[in-house]
This record gives structure tokens, C-alpha cells and sequence, in this order.
């Protein structure tokens, strides 16, 4: 019997505020948001897997220079891209995540790799260039990250102790990272998570995006869970198993367990972000408690959605 299905995506929590948001901006994001929306949602439509689903759409936002992922990922202090992604079966609990690597045009597909074609979860760092390349990986030019807004953005504390995060407050500058969730026809769910981390940051910094549990998650049992904030705060909440906790143990709906950890649990412990995450029936949820977050949702019920601020 067919299920109901959805998919729900996001472009970072943290938005540029209002007042500085053109016309024009609004309307590339929303677009941007929209084709990775309608093709993740078309696959979901033939009868394909939640982790096909949002693999698509992570990839497709991972292409567009307005997101940091892929494409558009951030300069570190050694003015390179430093590139993280995760990717995780609800019906297995299979998962496969990658940290610190460079080159890859889609880091989600390398991440997939490490999921279905080693015998691990988390590969970092040169061992993941490593796994890739006997893949058969390409490497892109360096130019092909480069954005000049990036740049500037990464000029204003270049040579500084400071990092910045891509939705912190004092910026007006604001992009973040992308993720998926989805629930297929089979009522099966898959997350995925990608990012191009924080400008100017130093020591091989990973943020929570691939890691299991805390930046992505899923689990047939309870949801799927894709995050975007300030990721050490996200890391000492463990936020992703934490919503899969409060349905599993405390029985909670997937929006009251989604907005009791980004309304109140992260807030507590002085983070903020948001996240998204779809149940085994179609359910989403979309919490955030900064401006803004880039996110999108589609439903087998015909309900199609696209906001940047408050509902």
C-alpha cells in the first residue's frame, strides 16, 4: 500500500533580515529552493527511496553559489573550502558521513559512497580524499568555489582569531547549510545534511552537520532530522537524536519534539538555528528560533510550501 509522502528541505537557518532582503534575492533563493524541492518531491512521486530523495535535493542546493555547501561553502583561514556532509537511512540505520574535504562537487554523493561502499560511517580529512579518488572521484578547480561575496565576507576577518558563523547576528551577510528529509511511499525515512562550515575557521574545525545524531539523523521508529544553527551548541545538545528521543520515549509528535528542542532545550544552553523533520506519516516539522530559515516543504496531500521568515 502507498504511503503518504513529503519531503521537506532547507537552506540554513539565519537569514538576511528583513530590511535587507531585495526583491531580487528573495526571489533567486526561492527559486533555488524551489527546483531542489520538485525534483527530490518528483523522485518520491516514481516510487523512489527517501535516501534517493534527499540526496537529490542536497546535491542540487550544494550546486548554487547562494548556499554554504558545495558551490558556495566558505573560506577557511587558509583561504581554502573545507566541505562536510552526512546522509543517514531511517530503515537500516545505515549512514555515511565525510568532514574536511575538498574538491568535491557534491560532497552528499561522496558521503552516499561512504554509506553504501565502505565498511564505515565517518571518513575525515585526507582519507576521505583518499576513498574518493578510488572512486574515481573528479576534483574541481579551486575556481569553481570561489564566490566574491564569500571572499569579501572571509576579507573582513582574514588574519583574525575570529570565525564567523554563517547566520550570526552581526552580519548581514547570511547563507548556511543545506538538508533534506524525506518519507517515501514505503513509509521509509532518510535525512540529509551538507556544508561548507565556518568562514575563517582554523584548527580543522567540524561542525555538527555530519555528525550522526547530532546534524542528521534517521530512524524508521521515530523521524528524520536535518539541522542548521551554531553548531557547537547543536553538538552539546545532540539535538538530532534528542527530537528522535522525545518521540521514542516520550511519545511526543514530531512537531511538539522538534519545537521543545529548537524553542526551548537549544535556546537553554544558548544556541540558536533551526532544523527540519518529517515522521513515518508524511508529518513535517520546520522550527527555528533565529530571523529566518530558508526551507521548503512538499506533501502526497498536495500542500507545497516555500518561506525564508515566519509562516
Amino acid at each position: 500500500m502507498i504511503q503518504p509522502f513529503s519531503l521537506a528541505i532547507h537552506g540554513g537557518a539565519g537569514t538576511l533580515v528583513k530590511g535587507q532582503m531585495t526583491f531580487e534575492k528573495e526571489t533567486a533563493y526561492k527559486k533555488a529552493l524551489e527546483l531542489a524541492l520538485d525534483e527530490g518531491f518528483a523522485l518520491l512521486k516514481e516510487g523512489a527511496s527517501a535516501v534517493d530523495a534527499v540526496e537529490k535535493s542536497v546535491a542540487l542546493l550544494e550546486n548554487s553559489p547562494l548556499f554554504n555547501a558545495g558551490k558556495g561553502s566558505v573560506f577557511t583561514a587558509h583561504g581554502t573550502h573545507e566541505m562536510d556532509a552526512a546522509i543517514m537511512n531511517g530503515k537500516t540505520l545505515d549512514a555515511g558521513a565525510v568532514s574536511l574535504i575538498h574538491g568535491i562537487k557534491n560532497p552528499i554523493a561522496l558521503a552516499r559512497d561512504v554509506m553504501e561502499k565502505s565498511d564505515h560511517i565517518f571518513l575525515a580529512g585526507e582519507g576521505a580524499m583518499e576513498f574518493a579518488k578510488s572512486l574515481k572521484y573528479s576534483l574541481e578547480d579551486a575556481s569553481y568555489f570561489y564566490d566574491e561575496f564569500r571572499y569579501q565576507q572571509w576579507q573582513e576577518i582574514k588574519g583574525t582569531d575570529s570565525f564567523q558563523l554563517d547566520h550570526s547576528v552581526k552580519k548581514e551577510s547570511k547563507f548556511g547549510t543545506v538538508g533534506a528529509v524525506a518519507c517515501d511511499q514505503h513509509g521509509n525515512l532518510a535525512a540529509a545534511t551538507s556544508t561548507g562550515g565556518m568562514t575563517n575557521k582554523r584548527f580543522g574545525r567540524v561542525g555538527d552537520s555530519p555528525m550522526i545524531g547530532v546534524g542528521n539523523y534517521a530512524n524508521n521508529k521515530t523521524c528524520a532530522v536535518s539541522c542548521t544553527g551554531s553548531g557547537e551548541f547543536f553538538i552539546k545538545g545532540v539535538v538530532a537524536y534528542d527530537v528522535s528521543c522525545l518521540m521514542e520515549y516520550k511519545g511526543l509528535s514530531v512537531s511538539d519534539a522538534a519545537s521543545e528542542v529548537i524553542n526551548k532545550r537549544l535556546l537553554e544552553i544558548g544556541g540558536d538555528g533551526g532544523l527540519i523533520a518529517v515522521d513515518i506519516h508524511g508529518n513535517i516539522a520546520t522550527p527555528f528560533n533565529t530571523e529566518g530559515m530558508y526551507r521548503g516543504s512538499r506533501t502526497s496531500y498536495g500542500e507545497r510550501k516555500i518561506f525564508i521568515y515566519g509562516e
